[in-house]
């Protein structure tokens, strides 16, 4: 019965499959159902999410898309490690997919763990325009497990994508259902006094902020393998046995909170690479992160998987259980998160009304490999003009990061500004992952220095919803270059006040966690307000890639960069300018 089960159960989890190693999609308008509300969207094969893609480390696949749209399409196949040819970014990697063509995707399958693929052409990706991919290893894993599920995260909200950053351009906080009420002002005066409080919103005032802007997009739908909260996807189990979770966070703006109450979680594998086991009660998971547990329910009833968004605004649920129908109690949403002057790391004491006209075209992207020992504290900041920096004297920069060789942090969470408002706590006051707990299983590459450090300043104006890097939109910057073979320290340095998932297309970044090889391996970073984040990357693929923001909307209002990898293997050099201009998609 068991076997006959898994089997039925793969069979729907399969794409649609010529020969070995062919698969086929089609790029469709799709009806969206998310028991709040339905709307017409994009998906894969009929569906969104799309197919669950299965590939098998070693093996060379072709990947048939068809566009059966009426607009321009593309495939990102996140965190594979391909030719950038195939990387399906379009302007970057290749022209994109005409209406009505069928375009074929050929490459090895060099990894395995769990990946996911989405559309990068416009908003098409957080108008339904993502899928599933999981990669069988050649060898055995070094865990074990019996079963196994995607568990797939998305916020769907009713609004197209285009019209919600057309709303966010005209109105930034258009879709903040969380500003605070006058019953908090007296709260805040009960607890702090009149003068502190007044103090305090007038602070927050003059900045043009909201201690409420944790996240840009509320008033979504958190969905689970495409089934809203009441839809409730449900898991079967048998007591006893060790399930697999491949948990994926395919959402366009929203950090989720996970936990399974009743249930420990082991994680063991970190944006599909392989991580020492860790034993954690909740884990916050950024956009475009991927986290496999192992979880193993013991007693025959229902157990509820809930995804909290960061900002306490939405959830998306589903279930474990031994028989369909069964359900467990839906924890409720805890109190809104809200920001603290610590999550405003460098944004605190400067002139925000001049931000808008900051140059920074001449600081480029800072490289510095010739600036080991130099003297930050006599640096001429001259030419940071239209920036007012009369109210940072006797700043506190400790909370800006750059005390620590990860972040500069409190002692709950290495990886949040020392008083930060967003700092996790488990909900039964248990363990909370921290990025300072993954340690790779082993080492990817040999330990060497880096060669040279590039600064990547993440920088906004949330008034204006503008997003950039170094204080430079996209479309104004010039490429990130790398030459193939070396090793490049990158350091982030968040000035907003918002979190920020970076993701670097075409290599792997290895976060530093003080782990020296054994940093973990990922592919997507996030950088969390007010702090400073180093990883590591050994420049090994050459070509032309994609490096941003992960949130839909501040990469396509800026926050994204070409990085072009020059040297290595003559046959896989761009002609620069064949490809054509690049958009600001995510």
């Amino acid at each position: 019965m068991k076997t006959a089960f898994l089997a039925g159960a793969l069979s729907l989890l399969l794409p649609t499959m010529g020969v070995a190693g062919e698969y086929n999609l089609t790029v469709d308008r799709v009806e969206i159902d998310t028991g709040d509300f339905v709307k017409t969207g994009i998906g894969y094969n009929g569906a969104s999410p799309g197919p669950v893609l299965r590939f098998k480390e070693g093996e060379n696949v072709s990947i048939n898309v068809t566009n059966n749209l009426d607009e321009m399409t593309s495939i990102h196949w996140h965190g594979l490690i391909l030719p950038f040819e195939q990387d399906g970014v379009p302007g970057i990697s290749f022209p994109g997919i005409k209406p009505g063509e069928t375009f074929t995707y050929n490459f090895p399958i060099t990894q395995s763990g769990t990946y996911w693929f989405h559309s990068h052409s416009g908003f098409q990706e957080p108008d339904g325009a993502y899928g599933a991919i999981v990669i069988e290893p050649e060898g055995r894993e070094p865990f074990r497990y019996d079963r196994e599920y995607v568990v797939q995260l998305t916020d769907k909200h009713p609004h197209s994508g285009d019209r919600i950053m057309r709303n966010l351009k005209m109105m930034p906080d258009y879709y903040n259902r969380e500003q605070q009420t006058v019953g908090e002002f007296f709260s805040d005066v009960s607890d702090q006094g009149f003068v502190t409080t007044v103090k305090d919103r007038l602070a927050w005032g003059g900045m043009r902020m909201m201690k409420a802007d944790v996240e840009d997009v509320q008033g979504f739908t958190g969905l689970i393998n495409g089934k809203g909260p009441e839809q409730n996807w449900t898991g079967l189990f048998q007591p006893g046995e060790r399930i697999r979770l491949r948990f994926i966070n395919s959402s366009a703006m929203t950090y989720f909170d996970v936990r399974i109450p009743g249930l420990d979680m082991t994680v063991v594998q970190a944006d599909g690479n392989n991580v020492q086991p860790v034993s954690v009660d909740e884990f916050r998971i950024g956009v475009a992160e991927t986290y496999d547990v192992i979880v193993r329910p013991r007693d025959e009833k229902a157990y509820t998987i809930f995804a909290e968004s960061m900002g306490r605004s939405g959830y998306a649920r589903a279930t474990l259980a031994p028989r369909e129908g069964m359900e467990a109690a839906v924890p409720k949403l805890r109190d809104p998160a809200r920001l603290t002057m610590a999550d405003m790391g460098a944004m605190h004491g400067m002139d925000h009304g001049d931000m808008a006209g900051m140059d920074h075209s001449t600081m480029g992207e800072m490289d510095h490999s010739d600036m080991k020992g130099m003297d930050h504290s006599d640096m001429d900041h001259s030419g940071m003009a239209g920036m007012d920096h009369s109210g940072m004297n006797g700043m506190d920069h400790s909370a800006m990061g750059h005390g620590s060789a990860m972040s500069a942090g409190g002692a709950s969470d290495p990886f949040y500004a020392e008083g930060s408002g967003l700092i996790p706590t488990a909900a039964n006051g248990g363990k909370f992952l921290s990025y300072a707990d993954l340690k790779a299983q082993k080492p990817l590459y040999e330990e060497r220095e880096a060669t040279r450090e590039i600064e990547l300043r993440l920088t906004g104006n949330m008034e204006r919803y503008t997003w950039s890097i170094n204080g430079v939109k996209y479309e104004d910057a010039d490429p990130i270059r790398l030459q193939y073979g070396e090793r490049v320290r990158f350091k982030f340095v968040n000035e907003t006040m918002m979190t920020h998932p970076m993701h670097l297309h075409g290599m792997w970044s290895m976060l530093d966690v003080g782990a020296g090889q054994l940093n973990p391996v990922k592919h997507t970073i996030s950088v969390q307000p007010g702090t400073t984040v180093y990883m590591e990357t050994e420049v090994d693929e050459p070509g032309q890639w994609a490096f941003h923001c992960h949130l839909s909307y501040h990469a396509a209002a800026g926050m994204f960069r070409k990085v072009i990898v020059e040297g290595g293997p003559e046959s896989t050099q761009p002609a620069e300018g064949d490809i054509g201009q690049a958009g600001g998609e995510a």
